[in-house]
């Protein structure tokens, strides 16, 4: 007795759990009915037929995060490099993800792999590791455009590690140092350059201004020349306008020549003196006593009132 009650507690349970389901809100079912698909089961409860219809498929629509293991990579300069990665995925449609293909995360993480090995290979070791990005996005197309007749949508990759060997390692620590010596003594001697085309640039300007200045002495002492020629010029027009109106007055024209007169025995006279060689007798200097005696004789005889004595009493 014991028995058959146990038996048919046992179908009980089993045929309630055949009855109905329960699907969760993170995910779909996909319903087949004497082995075809009949439809997919959205989340809620729903009612099923015993040994007729089957939850076949459960689809994850959350997105999801797959690990892509770690592989050997050649890049175009011929250097082996380990990359690994995550990718994101979402299944969009739940019947091709079924269907579509077996296990649409294997062959996400294989094409992963693949296209990025393609991907490196394009590249040189310095460009795979400023050029991620890029390279990020052409994994993602290139894994989307293939997962599109999965049902499953690529939202991202990312390449978590590039990790060249040791022997590359310490390659690059050498290189990246000389490249800092090299743009040390770049920037120091860009530093000297332009020391040195700032003290030329200073002593370019101090020859101008040097220049400048001398310059402009000259135009002063120009224009204080031409100021002192045009004063003297104006004094000298001026005697000569003084000259020629006294000589104009009468007696005039006897006080220039007594005054030429006079100018010519006293620059004989020192003539004379100072030679050695007697060109005229030396009586000839004491001329200008005999012109000073004329010129007083003749100054007494036409004063007015002056009766002039002839030979005889």
């Amino acid at each position: 007795m014991w028995t058959v009650l146990l038996f048919f507690v046992i179908l009980l349970y089993f045929i309630i759990t055949k009855l109905f389901i329960i699907v969760e809100m993170r995910e779909e079912v996909i319903q087949e009915r004497l082995g075809k698909y009949n439809k997919t089961l959205k989340p809620g409860f729903h009612f099923m037929i015993p040994f007729v219809d089957r939850a076949a498929y459960h689809q994850e629509m959350r997105e999801q995060v797959i690990d892509v293991p770690s592989q050997t990579c050649i890049t175009k300069d011929n250097i082996e490099v380990a990359v690994d990665g995550l990718v994101y995925i979402k299944v969009m449609d739940s019947y091709k993800a079924s269907y579509g293909i077996s296990n649409y995360k294997a062959a996400s993480v294989n094409l992963a792999q693949t296209t990025m090995r393609s991907e490196v290979g394009k590249l040189s070791l310095d460009d795979t590791f400023s050029e991620r990005d890029k390279m990020n996005e052409n994994i993602v197309r290139e894994i989307d455009k293939a997962a599109d007749p999965w049902g499953v949508k690529v939202l991202r990759y990312e390449i978590r590690n590039i990790s060249p060997s040791k022997l590359i390692v310490d390659t690059m620590e050498k290189q990246m140092e000389a490249e800092r010596e090299k743009r040390a003594d770049i920037t120091t001697s860009e530093g000297q350059r332009q020391a040195r085309i700032n003290e030329s640039q200073g002593e370019q300007q101090s020859q101008v201004l040097i220049s400048e200045a001398e310059r402009q002495k000259r135009i002063n002492e120009a224009k204080g020349r031409a100021s002192e020629i045009e004063l003297v010029a104006t004094a000298t027009a001026k005697g000569v306008r003084r000259v020629a109106e006294a000589i104009s007055k009468p007696g005039g024209d006897l006080a220039v020549k007594t005054k030429l007169v006079e100018q010519y025995i006293d620059e004989f006279g020192k003539i004379i003196k100072s030679s050695t060689i007697s060109v005229l007798p030396t009586e000839t200097a004491n001329l200008k006593t005999f012109f000073e005696g004329v010129g007083k004789i003749s100054s007494h005889t036409s004063a007015p009132g002056t009766t002039t004595v002839r030979g005889g009493k």
